[in-house]
């Protein structure tokens, strides 16, 4: 036998493997390996690149045409209009107003001076902001201003806008954006200096620190018990006008840790009810103190609950209420939470206001000189509120306020009733409470410092 033969066949046989299926598999591998060695000897090579055509390619680009932007952007220039704000300066006419703010229009000057509405933009008090929008040759497109009352309160939007060759005027009650904020405070030396200035860049309004005081006063001496360390949390609300500042308003929570005593109230106006709000310890006590024995601040007793000669008829008969001396135009304040049932003119009593108050009591004020804002029948007051102010109307030998309480229409003696100021809540009342005192306590929890706890806490007794 031929030993290349013999090798080819039997010893190549045994390297492909002993076993059929290795022998498959072996074989298989050998085939694909023997036909890529046969393609890569047949592959050309790479042609290589400076041997490839170049072809050129030119297209003309078309610039665009500009010309209409920019006519447009020279006729929006000519049409500018500026928006000016300015505040009001002691001592400012109409005239110094519209030049700050850029107006250059005689016919708009005119117009404010004449129109009903418009005038109220001379009435402005200083510091309050006043905005124009003029072309750009002065002319006046809009104004924008807005009237506040006695307290300082935005009551009236004004808006002057351009019309054609004319102005048109219109006024609309301002509309106030309400905001809750909280605040921490710690003390390190007087009340007033922690709440001028803190970490937050927040100085909290003097009538939010007014309160405070008045909150917790019974129970602190803001005089001489505070002692540095000691901290307090508030809540209260705030009302703004197109993002500006407008005043404070009620305490809605507050917490005063002093010397590891902590008191808190919170206040609770029953949204269903109606019935008016006050301050209650977070279990829904009320924290109301009785009825105000005095509606005038400072002010002696002249005629008390008692017969007497009565000082124009020399009669002698009842006197059923007490008078209050005090100068024209001393505020006088409701002794209690309620509604208004009377606000007018009633014989003998000259100017007159009742109070209507829960469980069937009610409050009567005589002799005012005039009437507190919005003192009118189904006006809600809350205890210390200003009603009206001293006068001498009606049957008055001088100035002085005729006080008189009633329960069911009859006039009792102010002097010797102790009666709760608030009714407590009900079982309805107090589930909605709770909801709401909830709420105060998680803020509370988010105000004080982490770790912090370890004082005793009570009730701001009020």
């Amino acid at each position: 036998m031929n030993q290349i033969h013999k090798f080819t066949s039997s010893r190549l046989f045994s390297l492909l493997g002993s076993t059929r299926k290795a022998r498959i598999i072996s074989a298989s591998a050998l085939f694909l390996a023997v036909c890529a060695f046969g393609a890569a000897g047949v592959a050309p090579l790479a042609p290589d690149a400076s041997d490839l055509p170049v072809k050129t390619v030119q297209e003309s680009v078309v610039a665009p045409d500009l010309a209409p932007q920019i006519n447009a952007l020279e006729q929006q220039s000519s049409n500018a209009h500026f928006v000016h704000e300015e505040k009001i300066r002691a001592g400012d006419t109409l005239a110094t107003l519209l030049t700050r703010l850029g107006v250059d229009d005689e016919a708009a000057e005119n117009f404010i001076k004449k129109d009903k509405v418009a005038k109220g933009v001379m009435q402005l008090k200083t510091g309050k902001r006043v905005q124009a929008q003029t072309d750009d040759e002065g002319n006046l497109q809009w104004l924008r201003a807005t009237v506040v009352d006695g307290k300082d309160d935005p009551v009236t939007n004004i808006k002057i806008t351009r019309k054609g060759d004319g102005f048109v005027a219109t006024a609309e009650p301002a509309k106030l954006e309400r905001r809750v904020e909280m605040h921490a405070r710690n003390i390190t030396s007087t009340l007033y200096a922690a709440t001028d200035s803190s970490e937050d860049g927040a100085k909290l309004p003097d009538t939010i620190v007014k309160q405070i005081i008045e909150m917790f006063s019974t129970n602190i001496d803001f005089r001489g018990d505070l002692k540095r360390g000691d901290n307090f949390n508030v809540v209260y609300e705030t009302f703004w006008q197109d993002g500006e500042f407008v005043r404070a308003g009620r305490v809605l929570a507050g917490e005063f840790t002093n010397k590891g005593i902590t008191y808190q109230s919170v206040w609770f106006e029953d949204p269903q009810s109606k019935q008016g709000g006050g301050y209650y310890s977070f279990d829904g006590k009320s924290l109301k103190k009785a009825f105000l024995k005095s509606p005038v601040e400072f002010s002696r007793i002249s005629s008390g609950f008692a017969m007497r000669v009565h000082p124009l008829s020399g009669q002698w008969k009842q006197h059923k209420g007490i008078d209050f001396p005090a100068p024209t135009g001393t505020p006088i304040r409701a002794a209690g939470d309620g509604v208004i049932d009377f606000a007018g003119t009633m014989n003998g009593y000259g100017n007159f206001i009742i109070i209507k108050h829960w469980n069937n009591y009610t409050t009567a004020y005589a002799h005012m000189s005039r009437f507190g804002t919005g003192m009118k029948k189904g006006a809600k007051v809350s205890q210390g509120d200003v009603i009206g102010y001293v006068g001498t109307t009606g049957w008055s030998t001088g100035a002085h306020l005729h006080y008189e309480f009633r329960v069911g229409g009859e006039a009792k003696d102010p002097g010797k009733m102790n009666v709760q100021a608030q009714a407590p809540l009900t079982a309805a009342e107090m589930s909605r409470f709770k909801v709401y005192a909830n709420d105060m306590t998680h803020r509370f929890a988010l105000l004080r410092p982490a770790g912090g706890g370890g004082a005793a806490t009570r009730v701001a007794a009020k």
